[in-house]
C-alpha cells in the first residue's frame, strides 16, 4: 500500500470528528469509477479532495458531482495502489443513510474503502490482495468486527461493491463476534466507569 492524500483540501471538509467514545467496528466496501466505467482518470481523487479547478478531461457526468461533498478513508485502484484520504480517527462521508446491527448512521463507526471498479466488471486480484492487507492492518489497530458491502448496510439504495465482488477472495474477513449497536455499547461502557 502506498500513497496518502488529505481529503477536504480545497472546499468544505468531507470528514469530521467521530462521536466521542464510538469504536470503529465496521469496514464498508464500495466501488467507484469516474466517469462511470472509466478507470485511472484522476476524477476520484479530485472528488474526494474537493478539487474545484477545471478538470483536465471534462465529462458531462462529472458536472453532476460539482457540489457533492463525499469522502472515503481509502481508495484501492485497479493496479492495487491504496491511497488514504481521511484518517481512521475521522468520520468520512461514504455510507449515507445506512444501518448495521440495529444502529443507524454507519459513518459514525465505520471505515469506508472504495474499490475502483463497477458492479459489472470483476475486480483485479491485486485489488483483493491490497484490500486483504489493508483489512489486516486495520484489524490490528481497530476493533473491527465485520466487513460488509455498501449494499448490505443500505439495501435497496445501494448495490456496491456489486455481484461480481468475490467475498471469498478476502481472506481473514472479520465476522460479527458481538451484537448490538456500537454506539449503545459505547454508552454502556461509559456508564460502567
Amino acid at each position: 500500500m502506498a500513497g496518502s492524500t488529505a481529503s477536504g483540501g480545497f472546499g468544505a471538509r468531507t470528514s469530521t470528528p467521530r462521536p466521542t467514545g464510538v469504536a470503529v467496528e465496521l469496514l464498508v466496501v464500495h466501488n467507484i469509477s469516474l466517469p462511470p466505467g472509466r478507470f485511472g482518470s484522476g476524477s476520484i481523487e479530485r472528488l474526494f479532495c474537493n478539487d474545484p479547478t477545471p478538470h483536465p478531461h471534462p465529462h458531462p457526468f462529472l458536472e453532476l458531482l460539482a457540489d457533492l461533498r463525499v469522502s472515503a478513508h481509502f481508495l484501492i485502484e485497479r493496479n492495487g495502489r491504496a491511497t488514504q484520504f481521511v484518517g481512521c480517527s475521522e468520520r468520512a462521508w461514504h455510507a449515507g443513510v445506512s444501518s448495521f446491527a440495529g444502529c443507524h448512521g454507519c459513518n459514525d463507526f465505520s471505515i469506508g474503502v472504495e474499490m475502483e471498479g463497477t458492479d459489472f466488471l470483476a475486480f483485479e486480484p491485486v485489488q483483493y490482495a491490497a484490500l486483504a492487507q489493508l483489512t489486516r492492518a486495520l484489524r490490528a489497530a481497530l476493533p473491527l468486527r465485520a466487513v460488509r458491502g455498501h449494499s448490505h448496510i443500505a439495501p435497496g439504495r445501494k448495490t456496491d461493491p456489486g455481484p461480481l465482488f468475490d467475498w471469498n477472495g478476502l481472506p481473514g474477513r472479520p465476522t460479527c463476534r458481538r451484537t448490538g449497536c456500537p454506539r449503545a455499547r459505547s454508552r454502556q461502557m461509559q456508564a460502567m466507569r
